[in-house]
């Protein structure tokens, strides 16, 4: 079991109660937090300033810690709510009464000092910027995706050709889409953008590897979408679906045993 460090003082309760669930969970699982990179996608680093209160973890990573300790992530993502709340708001619970010295009398709230907080209204005024932004990145993130979606639709019509990445209109603003070229090799399944049989690869990834998952993923008739590199959520939920159909943890996350049935042979 981890030795612990011990949390910061000034945390809230609540935020602290999260974070000791999680340090829960990790010790149970016996892992380090390189393997909890390996298997979540959340750095080394990040996975040390959350489990140290530096730092707030986001709900995904809850989750997927969650899930790694075989529990179910609801209550936990309720945890995680509730200490984002108190985290935002950068303070503390006011401490507990303390007893009176004998032939002292009792200091009243009223009579209390307040302790001057020369940082306090700056952390409010930078941590509602930051919720601004937030609300402003994913409200245009949201209209984005819905164009880029009516994009594509309009521009696949009823194709279910299983080579893609032709030439797209000069006009359009649709992402680059790559051509899968299925050979079989060794028994094995390649589309030519990767050989990889171990990569961990996630929600939010890009580049060849994700370029190849897809391609497979097309060959097993399971579509992942278009074929761009991209992993989002239809190449999420397109690799849920395989792995349910191979009897695999359907979590969503490409491993060694999803590359192995993607390109052919038998998981273990």
């Amino acid at each position: 079991m981890s030795r612990w460090k011990e949390l910061p003082g000034e945390l809230h309760p609540q935020v602290t109660q999260l974070i000791v669930e999680l340090r829960k969970l990790k010790d149970r699982g016996e892992l380090s937090t390189r393997q909890l990179a390996t298997k979540t996608g959340y750095s080394p680093r990040s996975w040390v300033r959350y489990l140290n209160g530096r730092s707030l973890p986001p709900p995904e990573a809850v989750q997927a810690l969650a899930r790694l300790g075989g529990q179910d992530p609801a209550r936990l993502l309720v945890l995680h709510e509730i200490a984002a709340a108190q985290w935002a708001r950068g303070r503390t619970p006011a401490a507990p009464d303390t007893p009176a010295t004998p032939g002292t009398a009792p200091v009243l709230p009223e009579d209390q000092p307040t302790p001057p907080k020369p940082y306090g209204r700056w952390l409010r005024i930078a941590v509602v910027a930051q919720t601004l932004a937030l609300v402003v990145s994913v409200s245009v993130a949201l209209v984005l995706a819905v164009q880029l979606a009516k994009a594509r639709s309009a521009a696949e019509g009823d194709s279910v050709d299983m080579v893609v990445g032709t030439s797209p209109d000069p006009a359009s603003v649709l992402p680059a889409l790559y051509t899968c070229r299925p050979e079989r090799s060794d028994g094995r399944w390649y589309a030519g953008h990767s050989r990889t049989q171990d990569a961990v690869v996630a929600y939010g990834d890009t580049g060849p590897t994700v370029i190849e998952a897809q391609c497979l993923l097309r060959r097993a008739d399971v579509s992942p979408g278009d074929v761009d590199g991209i992993f989002g959520p239809l190449t999420q939920r397109a690799v849920k679906r395989f792995q349910l159909r191979y009897d695999l943890t359907a979590d969503g996350v490409i491993g060694p045993l999803t590359w192995r049935a993607l390109r052919g042979a038998a998981p273990r």
